[in-house]
């Protein structure tokens, strides 16, 4: 049964052609090494390695056999990542989110549905990357902002979420009971940064607007309460509005979404 130690210390003698160097790369003794390539050559039953006084180089079928080595380590490598990663698999439920709010009510109930599992959660605002992610295997659970049609999944309303500007009462919006982002185009805004696709649909509805990201919780806070931008909420919103502003609803269709929830059946 062939080796995957003497296999690479095998390539390793291939590529880099004095077994001195080898057994320095291994920490182990020339001796070793010698042997070791011996045993493997009896392995294959065939012969490996011309040998001379003081020198052993490789045959045309040695020369092979270190590409098929190679080859083999290569694959068995593989071999442990994939069954790890199956591994995991059965102890990890993975969740993909385009975006946070539907994340804070969808984990507390799988924690205690599946207390033997671990929850990984992932905010992608890329929707076709989770699209992919869930048609491939490659995620437990997705939530999107539409359905997806496909026999393999199961798919189900989730969660409604309606997106809102918050605005100093002084603001000239202020006077509006609602907007359209037509109307919030070209205003200033603050963004936080891990907002999923919300943050790409902002930019791409709001083209005349520049926006300030900020990645940080409390910087973020701290603008809210002290600048006169305006800011974007959802009535799924963990944070209060601030005394000295107002929360207006903004009108767009896709403004106003209904998440769903898909699986694999």
């Amino acid at each position: 049964m062939l080796n995957l130690e003497d296999l690479a210390q095998f390539v390793a003698f291939h590529k880099c052609g004095t077994l001195t160097k080898v057994a320095e790369e291994f920490l182990i003794s020339q001796p070793t090494i010698t042997r070791n390539m011996k045993r493997l050559e009896e392995e294959f039953g065939i012969p490996l390695f011309i040998r001379s006084a003081n020198k052993l180089s490789f045959t045309e079928t040695g020369d092979y056999a270190a590409q098929c080595a190679e080859e083999l380590l290569v694959a068995a490598n593989q071999c442990v990542i994939n069954v790890q990663n199956y591994d995991q698999k059965l102890h990890t439920i993975t969740i993909e989110s385009c975006a946070p709010a539907p994340l804070w009510n969808l984990i507390p109930s799988i924690t205690r549905k599946n207390p033997d599992k671990t929850i990984s959660s992932k905010l992608e605002d890329d929707l076709s990357k989770i699209e992919e992610n869930i048609l491939n295997g490659l995620t437990t659970l997705a939530i999107l902002p539409h359905p997806m049609e496909n026999e393999k999944l199961c798919c189900e309303p989730f969660l409604d979420e309606h997106l809102s500007i918050c605005v100093p009462k002084s603001h000239a919006l202020a006077k509006y009971a609602e907007v359209s982002t037509s109307q919030i185009n070209g205003y200033n805004c603050l963004l936080a940064s891990e907002i999923g696709f919300w943050n790409s649909f902002c930019k791409r509805k709001m083209p005349s607007s520049k926006f300030l990201v900020q990645t940080d919780e409390f910087a973020f806070r701290e603008l809210i309460r002290e600048s006169t931008l305006p800011y974007f909420t959802t009535d799924l919103s963990k944070e209060p509005i601030a005394d000295n502003r107002i929360s207006i609803p903004i009108t767009d269709d896709e403004a106003n979404v209904t998440y769903f929830l898909i699986k694999n059946k």
